[in-house]
């Protein structure tokens, strides 16, 4: 009866923690029904091989038996469908030969008058597409269109080299049967004629040719279609021919990147557990934190009901019995907001690319079970401690008049902060002795900064007091008595302070911890890439995994009175300790002049001792001594037994692996290095290398402006999670100032009327009620500085123990924004209810009785 009246009473004191809990439980309910449609998502079918019986294509999977059992690694580059096994399961039935190549898309340099649709190099023809721009597509034999399969929408089949048909479909500018396209492809570059259309089927946009001039284009057959039956075809092969055949759901194998759904699914789990695990647990810190000051706010009330005669006991049950009222009421609207609010994030993040456009909600109820059960729990675990305090109230309790709060901290809070403090910054200190690069991975910088935040929030009462005097010392010394007041109050109200403090703690913490952590690991990325690459320029295909045209190449390495190092991206694989297979991303270089265009953090051994028989590995690896031999699997699955011939810094993860071209395991050439050679002309060089380019569509950069435009830098996945944990963050923080300073406000009539009674005019107590609340913001703001300090120190740390010299970045724009809504939303929930209550005679106010 008493938890009932109060809180229909008290209404008031807990509107913030309701909106706060609510806000909370319906976050984790819509991110776990978002995950949990991560969990139950239907499992994909093949795409390009949909409508083929059997497919066949070399082994793309690495396969090595271990003590316990055979462990398997994703090739790098699988090898082709040799041609004579191709003629070989040709007696058992038709065959196909499907190739793919790059084949992009541009407007023809000579162009089309749009008024007429006349071409201007010949006088005769249609649109030829000026304004297609340029459009990044594969291509494929037309023969293999039927296996997913394509069906010509406009137009007819290919017949010639000069014809192509092409995928249409929404987001690219409209291709008709007709225009005239410029085709470029690894054989070079031609304007081609749109002889036909096929409606696109969303896994990629393509270019079809003839199945002769496909053959010209990419000898090489990466796969097979076989229409025969498939143990037919597995006994025509054997078992060592190196090949898979692939039937059913395993012909998704041979999609286009196969493994993009899997890849998306995990980044969409790791970024709403990110933002559950954070809405938890500020919603616990707001709860906590304002049940705690409304139960130091009620000891009076509290006091005279130990003087009716209530125990201790029946206070504690009572508090305790509010809690799970409001927890009940605010974990099922939580549930409720949560269940509607999750297909409106189920479609955003599908519209932002942060989730596969077939992602959608499933039906399981679990998640609102979860979510609901879950607010119970924090909002009784938050009344814990302060229904404790509550019981020990004193009857005396009620004649108590002083503003001036005292005992503000129990024996239990001081041993929960010091555990808090001292594990927020032991385990940090043992990670940097132990294993400095482990600070570094997203999961440590996400989680590392909550037991440091935790008992730094759990200090504030004992830390607000001394840093106040230290923020208000030059306003006291003004003219005038406000600063004066907001020192005094800011000193005595220690519960009002710490209770609008905290969250901003919280907030500022969080902001600047991770910001601030992302953008140093950014910094030192792009640190480590201005120190490794010395070249004067950087020459790519513009298209990340697209090789450079040979054409180009040929002519680069022409170039006079300049040093060209051209390499492969590829990767090597290692069994470490016997029983996992680790895969490393390598670089096939030119030993004789890499040192030339790079300059490698070398921490043993010489970069130009790099042979076909030899590796460079980073200090990531288990095996680091220079001369030891260690054994790798190429990009192709060959094994080799490489002689370490020098060994990198670990740094920031990005220093990789590097051998010679013969190790390459197939790997195409997708980067040239250039260096102006010693009385070369740099105009001359930059000139040859922009002629090449030209007819290439290759990419010719600077050193600065590839620098610039390939800097590692935020991903979309990291971004969008920091601006949803900032958000969740700042909507739980505006929930708690409101709730603490209107009932903080509340509480004070009686002293603002006794201040408009000493002669302060309205405004005058208002202006001293906004600072005395902007005062406790900056509090707060001052203490997650100092968090945020000591964990970007952590990782400034770890990144020197790694061998990366880098500057600490510090938000300072993420910090003034947070700091300033803050400071706003405090001042106007501080304002509003006191400008509401001065409208009352001060006489009145001052006689008023609780």
């Amino acid at each position: 009866m008493l938890a009932l009246r109060g809180v229909r009473q008290r209404w008031v004191t807990f509107v913030g923690s309701f909106v706060a809990l609510a806000l909370g439980t319906g976050l984790i309910a819509a991110t776990g029904l978002a995950l949990a449609a991560t969990f139950d998502a239907p499992e994909r079918g093949p795409e390009r091989f949909a409508a083929a019986p059997v497919v066949v294509r070399a082994v793309d999977r690495l396969r090595v038996d271990t003590p316990i059992g055979t462990r398997t690694s994703p090739l790098d580059r699988p090898g082709p469908v040799p041609p004579n096994l191709a003629g070989q399961l040709a007696v058992l039935g038709r065959t196909v030969e499907d190739r793919t190549f790059p084949a992009d898309l541009t407007a023809p340099r000579t162009g089309t008058d749009r008024s007429t649709g006349t071409d201007r190099s010949t006088g005769t023809g249609r649109d030829t597409g000026t304004g297609i721009g340029a459009q990044t597509r594969a291509g494929h034999p037309w023969s293999v269109a039927a296996a997913a399969p394509y069906r010509l929408s406009t137009g007819r089949a290919p017949a010639a080299p000069g014809e192509v048909v092409v995928t249409t479909g929404p987001g690219r500018a409209p291709l008709r049967t007709g225009d005239r396209v410029q085709v470029r492809t690894p054989a070079g570059s031609d304007i081609r004629t749109v002889v036909g259309t096929v409606a696109g089927r969303g896994f990629e946009e393509a270019v079809f040719f003839t199945d002769d001039e496909a053959a010209r284009i990419s000898p090489d057959i990466d796969a097979l279609v076989v229409h025969a039956d498939a143990d037919a075809v597995r006994g025509a092969l054997g078992p060592d021919s190196g090949m898979d055949v692939l039937t059913g759901h395993d012909r998704r194998r041979a999609d286009p990147d196969p493994d993009r759904d899997v890849r998306a699914l995990i980044s969409v789990n790791a970024l709403l557990g990110t933002a559950a695990g954070i809405t938890l647990f500020v919603s616990a810190a707001v709860v906590a934190s304002t049940f705690s000051f409304a139960v130091a706010g009620r000891r009076r009330e509290f006091g005279l009901l130990r003087t009716a005669g209530a125990t201790p006991g029946q206070i504690r049950r009572t508090v305790c019995a509010e809690a799970v009222l409001l927890g009940v009421l605010a974990s099922a609207a939580g549930t409720w907001l949560g269940a509607r609010s999750a297909p409106l994030l189920v479609r955003r993040m599908t519209d932002a690319g942060l989730a596969p456009p077939w992602f959608a909600l499933g039906d399981p109820t679990w998640p609102l079970h979860t979510a609901f059960w879950t607010g119970v729990f924090v909002a009784t675990a938050a009344a814990l401690v302060s229904c404790h305090r509550a019981g020990r109230t004193a009857p005396t309790e009620v004649l108590r008049e002083a503003a001036v709060d005292s005992r503000v901290m129990p024996v239990s809070r001081w041993a929960a902060a010091v555990l808090a403090v001292l594990a927020g910054l032991g385990l940090p200190a043992l990670a940097l002795a132990v294993d400095p690069g482990d600070l570094l991975g997203r999961k440590s910088y996400v989680t590392r900064p909550m037991l440091l935040i935790v008992g730094c929030a759990l200090l504030a009462p004992v830390l607000v007091r001394p840093v106040g005097r230290l923020l208000t010392c030059l306003p006291a010394r003004l003219p005038g008595a406000t600063g004066v007041l907001v020192r005094e109050n800011t000193a005595a109200g220690v519960r009002r302070t710490a209770a609008v403090a905290a969250p901003v703690l919280i907030t500022v913490a969080l902001a600047a911890s991770l910001t601030g952590t992302v953008a140093t690991l950014e910094e030192a990325r792009a640190t480590e890439a201005r120190t490794a690459t010395t070249a004067d320029f950087v020459v790519t295909s513009g298209q990340e995994g697209r090789p450079l045209a040979p054409a180009f190449v040929e002519r680069a390495r022409a170039v006079e009175g300049a040093v060209v190092s051209v390499s492969r991206s590829t990767a090597v694989t290692v069994l470490e300790e016997g029983t996992a297979l680790v895969s490393s991303e390598a670089r096939a270089v030119d030993p004789a002049r890499l040192a030339a265009v790079s300059e490698l953090p070398v921490t043993a051994g010489r970069l130009t001792d790099l042979d076909d028989g030899a590796i460079v590995v980073n200090e990531e690896w288990l095996t680091t001594r220079v001369g030891d031999r260690v054994t790798v699997w190429l990009g192709d699955g060959r094994e080799a037994s490489l002689r370490i011939a020098a060994v990198l810094a670990t740094g920031t993860g990005d220093n990789g692996v590097y051998v010679t071209a013969r190790n390459a395991g197939g790997a195409a050439l997708d980067r040239i290095d250039v260096k102006v050679a010693p009385g070369g002309d740099r105009q001359a060089v930059a000139a040859a290398l922009d002629t090449a380019a030209a007819a290439t569509g290759t990419r010719v950069e600077t050193r600065d402006a590839w620098l610039a435009a390939d800097s590692p830098g935020t991903n979309d996945h990291t971004g969008t999670g920091l601006r949803m944990i900032l958000a969740i963050a700042l909507l739980c923080t505006g929930t708690a100032l409101a709730n603490t300073l209107v009932m903080a406000t509340s509480d004070r009539v009686r002293d603002l009327a006794v201040l408009r009674l000493a002669g302060a005019t309205v405004p005058q107590v208002l202006r001293l009620v906004a600072a005395e609340a902007v005062a406790a913001v900056g509090v707060g703001a001052v203490l997650g500085g100092v968090v945020a300090v000591v964990n970007l120190l952590v990782v400034w740390g770890a990144l020197a123990l790694l061998g990366v010299t880098s500057v600490v970045v510090v938000p300072w724009g993420t910090l003034g924004l947070v700091v300033g809504a803050a400071a706003l939303l405090a001042a106007g929930s501080a304002v509003l209810p006191a400008a509401f209550a001065l409208r009352t005679r001060p006489v009145e106010l001052a006689g008023a009785r609780e």
